[in-house]
């Protein structure tokens, strides 16, 4: 290690921990009086958070949560849910969020391997929790959350409903000092094979993400996205990795802040509407579902900005989100990373150039955010130039990325080969720092001994006017080894066969952008495309039922 200049410190100088708990003090530093809103029921001022978070502390405290505890949340976005983002990391206790779109042998699964000891339950999830709680090993008490009348449910070691317990309590919490490097937050990620792997955030690494969004949000120009003058409502879910680390961005602003709750189209609409919400982030497939819900028809967002991530941001939905009010932005990140590794921007160069080309960049995966670092690696081990051409795994380097997976060391060391975080993204990284995904690893087609981006395919099938959603996969193909398969959601006033897909797309081969291989030869029309727990497109799920459906000769299949 390099040997540098150290000087002792003053006998009494505080050594200063990077801790959530001062995340929380600075919102109502600065707007003491701005609110909180949960749907169309509650509101209440950031100096009025600031006590509920203490009396959830004694609450726990008094439940018997003590430092180093796992406390799992069944809960739809909502002012609970922020509350216990803070209380809890904030005893020194491990804020479990538990995805609840998971099947319950899943939840079981994550909750037994989390240690989970204390769990708060929605009132909508008690069936689901009763279900299961025969077989949880380390759960010692529950306590209930509701919208309803109604302060009690079949829990079993209920301590009680939390409005009822945050009356009673005190409205002051000495919130102690400890290690920054304490582990504050846990969550489990789905993949494609076994079980949900749990990924786990130290205080140190949620305060330096936030510090880094908020530099990214509101100090590049650019792309301004986030003021503590905006109005900020999430439509990620707050189990999946903290609603992306705004909340607690959004907290330490003292942005007024809405939480919907169940995500409900037009009560979305409505309370975008109502609230002046000018901020939101969400992956694509959610936002399509905004634009098509009825409280949306004829309204104009009025320049709501908002992140995309979770999939890939395509040209179509780029557009269709412009001509109704809304400036999207793509970003990058996974479950891994906390999330925030890489944001859009429009450099100077870049400013001065046309819509067209501008457009171009807005919708790639952007420029890693501050203290990332970011390269491609072949699959050996060699870093490859960044020169917008050579294709390798996108690999990561940052403070906030997590450490491993928790009690599964010999998969933390595969996610950390080589010294660098495995994204299992192929990418490319341009002269200008832009990192462009170009598909998952697992994704690619490999055609003729060809790769074929399922992405840029997506891309370019989605400026069809017929095509409302799609989805590309390969499947089996003896000559080729594999071919591109297209699964296609319509418009209404519309149709499309495999003839005129192909259409569509010989022009962008006469263009250089894709080769006449990458053609699907076979499409399937459907009403909706399988998603995931997060709303991503379920590839594997498409490769399975596209193999049924061809085994059965299904009449909805169209071949050239």
């Amino acid at each position: 290690m390099l040997q540098t200049r150290l000087i002792p410190s003053a006998t009494n100088a505080h050594a200063y921990p990077l801790l959530i708990k001062h995340l929380l003090l600075s919102g109502s530093r600065y707007e003491k009086t701005r609110e909180i809103v949960y749907r169309d029921k509650l509101r209440y001022s950031y100096a009025t958070f600031n006590e509920r978070v203490a009396r959830l502390a004694n609450v726990l405290s008094e439940a018997g949560v003590k430092a180093g505890d796992t406390v799992a949340v069944m809960d739809w976005d909502s002012h609970r849910y922020l509350e216990c983002m803070f209380a809890i990391p904030m005893l020194g206790a491990v804020l479990h969020t538990i995805n609840i779109r998971l099947s319950p042998d899943q939840i079981l699964y994550t909750m037994n391997h989390a240690e989970d000891r204390f769990v708060l339950v929605n009132s909508e999830f008690v069936p689901l929790y009763n279900g299961i709680a025969g077989q949880l090993t380390t759960v010692e008490k529950t306590l209930l959350l509701t919208d309803g009348e109604s302060r009690s449910a079949d829990l079993p070691n209920l301590v009680g409903e939390y409005e009822s317990l945050l009356a009673a309590a005190s409205a002051h919490y000495d919130f102690a000092d400890f290690d920054e490097n304490s582990v504050a937050t846990t969550f489990y990620t789905t993949g494609t094979t076994g079980n949900p792997k749990g990924v786990y955030f130290t205080h140190r690494q949620l305060v330096l993400h936030t510090l880094s969004m908020a530099t990214t949000m509101g100090g590049l120009d650019s792309i301004r996205l986030l003021g503590n003058d905006d109005v900020y409502m999430p439509i990620t879910p707050m189990f999946h990795v903290h609603a992306w680390g705004v909340p607690y961005v959004a907290t330490m602003l003292g942005v007024k802040q809405v939480y919907p709750g169940r995500y409900e189209p037009d009560m979305l609409c409505r309370l975008i509407k109502e609230e002046k919400v000018s901020f939101s982030h969400c992956v694509p497939t959610i936002l399509q579902m905004v634009l098509n819900a009825e409280g949306a028809q004829g309204h104009d967002f009025g320049g709501m900005k908002m992140i995309i991530g979770g999939s890939a941001l395509n040209r179509s939905l780029y557009e269709a989100a412009k001509a109704r009010g809304i400036q999207l932005t793509a970003a990058y990140g996974m479950s891994e990373t906390c999330p925030l590794i890489s944001c859009a921007y429009l450099n100077e160069e870049l400013r001065a150039g046309g819509e067209d080309e501008r457009t171009t960049y807005r919708i790639k995966a952007g420029i890693p955010v501050p203290l990332v670092e970011a390269a491609i690696m072949d699959a050996d081990g060699k870093l490859l130039p960044s020169d917008g051409e050579s294709q390798g795994e996108l690999v990561l380097r940052a403070p906030w990325l997590t450490q491993g997976y928790f009690r599964e060391p010999e998969k933390g060391e595969e996610l950390w080969t080589h010294g660098w975080l495995h994204t299992g993204d192929v990418a490319t990284i341009d002269g200008m720092g832009f990192i462009e995904i170009r598909d998952r690893i697992k994704d690619v087609i490999k055609t003729g001994g060809e790769w074929i981006s399922s992405l840029e395919l997506e891309d370019l099938i989605s400026r069809h006017p017929a095509v409302r959603e799609v989805a590309v996969v390969g499947v089996p193909d003896p000559q080729w080894g594999e071919r591109p398969f297209a699964l296609l959601v319509l418009r209404d006033e519309h149709g499309l066969d495999a003839k005129g897909l192909k259409e569509h797309l010989k022009p962008f081969v006469e263009q250089g952008h894709i080769n006449k291989w990458a053609i699907p030869t076979q499409i399937a029309l459907v009403t909706e495309i399988p998603k995931t727990s997060v709303g991503k497109l379920d590839k594997k799920r498409i490769r399975v039922e596209i193999a049924q459906w061809q085994e059965a000769g299904s009449a909805f299949l169209s071949t050239l």
